[in-house]
Parts: C-alpha cells; structure tokens; sequence
C-alpha cells in the first residue's frame, strides 16, 4: 500500500521494487558533524515547541524588519498546534476529544483526523490514531505541522530554510549559494550518524526515538532500531515510518518496498545489530559514503 500524491486522497495499491542491505562499520561514520558556516543571510532561531528543541535557520537574505516578525509568527503556529492536539494539554481540542466533551470545529483539526485515517487505512492499520480508545495523532501531527510551516515560510518569500525538531527535518531551497542542505540521518538511540541527506526539498523523518504502540495490540513496540522515510511531504514521511516502526522487520522491509515502487517515499531500516536496509532510491540524496569529521 502507498501513497501516490502529497495532498488529497491517500490510495492504495500492490507493487513491486526492491530493498538492499549494508552493515555500517564504526569506520563508515563518527558521531558528530561539523557543519559548514552561515554563507546566506537570515536567521536562526530556537525555541522549545512540543517539548523538544525547534530550530529554523532561514538563508534567504531577507531584511531583520521582515525575519523577526515571520519568526514570531512560525513559532507562534507550531504552539498553536502544540495547544491544539497534544493530548497531553488537559484543554487541548484532542484531551477534549478523549473526554467526551465539545471540541470545536477548526478546520486544521478535521484535516489531521481525516488524514489519519487515511493513513490507517492506507497502512493496513499499523498507523492509527487512535488506540486503545484513546486518540493520539502525534504520529503524524508534527511532521505535518512542520510541512505547513515551511510552505509558509516560502509564501512569505523565505523560500530557503531548514526546519528541525528532534528527529524531523524539512529543508527547502539552499543551504548556501548553489548548495544543497546536507542532513545528518541519526540513529535515535545512540546517536550515530547512519547517512548523510543532501536535498533542496524534501521532508526526512526518523521513528525509533520515542514509544511507539502496535495499534493491533496496544503494547509498545521495539523490534527495530530505527526508521527513517524521506519524501516530499513530510507529515506523510512521519507516519509512515511510525507505521513501519511498528510493523517490525519483515513487514516493513516489505511495506517499504511497496513505498518506493510507487510514490517518491524512500526508507531507511535500522535493525538492533546495526545491520541497514534501504530502498534503492535512498542513495539518491547521499552520493558516497564519507566520514564525518568532528
């Protein structure tokens, strides 16, 4: 099953395609990166949203009387979201949802319920939004909120930007004149560097660093190191490796093939022992493997 388009209906369909397999050697990457110097102007800035550290660095050079105020605003959205679905707000619309009581019909909330079940139904169940009774549509929540922002951020005419929480990247236009944002793609649990991501568009989202519940079952799963899923949108990126997360090894080795075979969705499987299996397509947006100074 897979997605075929960023926005709209989600569809399903059977595919064919292939995964390969690599074991990554200390010798292949270090831990640390040692990232290049500011060669745009912009701004960065840093706020704790969501109960983790978001980062946007925008290198459109655009002047401080028009970044502050559209950093004010981005921030602003992402507390916004924070204030309306995390179900740990006690009157966030989703903990009223949970209780039974009358949420209001904001539109960006019917979209996000929508589309998790779309995406539950598109992942055979393995994603699902709600659980044991209770909804929860973080799994998808964040990237997409974070897949707005930055849609914003370039109809505000900062069209080169790089947004960051925790393990959910979505980068746009350039890093530095003519150069693509280079992304390190971190093992959640050890914080090894498994790649090196280089785009000027696209959404990259790692599973594996946060409790992660089989919706079949209810109990937790941790049956693989971690999964990584690269794609245009990044919301869509988000649950599906939170759906392959709990899927386990063979049947995300297979849904990730599924992936790729159809849409522009590409995977990035860490087993326990180390051990990564990727979908062709993944290499794209690496070029060779080279040692990370730092």
């Amino acid at each position: 099953m897979t997605t075929s388009k960023v926005t709209g209906s989600v569809t399903t369909s059977n595919v064919t395609g292939s995964v390969t397999t690599s074991k990554v050697t200390e010798s292949d990457t270090t831990s640390h990166i040692a990232e290049a110097p500011t060669a745009f102007p912009g701004s960065s800035r840093v706020e704790t949203v969501m109960g983790r550290p978001v980062t946007i660095d925008i290198r459109t050079p655009l002047p401080a009387r028009e970044l502050t105020p559209l950093l004010d605003d981005a921030f602003a959205w992402l507390r916004w979201v924070e204030d309306t679905f995390s179900p740990g707000k006690e009157d966030s619309q989703i903990s009223r949802l949970n209780r039974g009581g009358t949420i209001k019909q904001v539109p960006e909330l019917i979209e996000v319920l929508h589309r998790c079940e779309e995406l539950s139904e598109a992942t055979g169940g393995w994603f699902d939004a709600r659980i044991n009774g209770v909804t929860d549509p973080s799994g998808y929540v964040k990237g997409w909120a974070l897949e707005r922002l930055s849609r914003a951020l370039v109809q505000a005419g900062a069209g080169d930007h790089r947004i960051t929480a925790g393990y959910d990247v979505r980068v746009r236009g350039s890093a530095a004149p003519g150069r693509r944002w280079r992304v390190p793609v971190r093992d959640p649990r050890t914080g090894e560097v498994r790649r090196m991501v280089r785009a000027h568009d696209l959404g990259i989202a790692t599973s594996g660093g946060s409790r992660v519940v089989d919706p079949h079952t209810g109990e937790v799963r941790d049956a693989l190191g971690a999964v990584t899923v690269i794609g245009p949108d990044l919301g869509l990126a988000d649950a599906y490796a939170t759906a392959m997360y709990a899927m386990g090894p063979v049947r995300a080795r297979r849904y990730a093939t599924e992936l790729a075979g159809k849409g522009p969705y590409e995977t990035l499987i860490v087993l326990h022992d180390g051990q990564e299996l990727t979908t062709p397509g993944f290499a794209t947006y690496g070029g060779p493997r080279e040692r990370l100074a730092g």
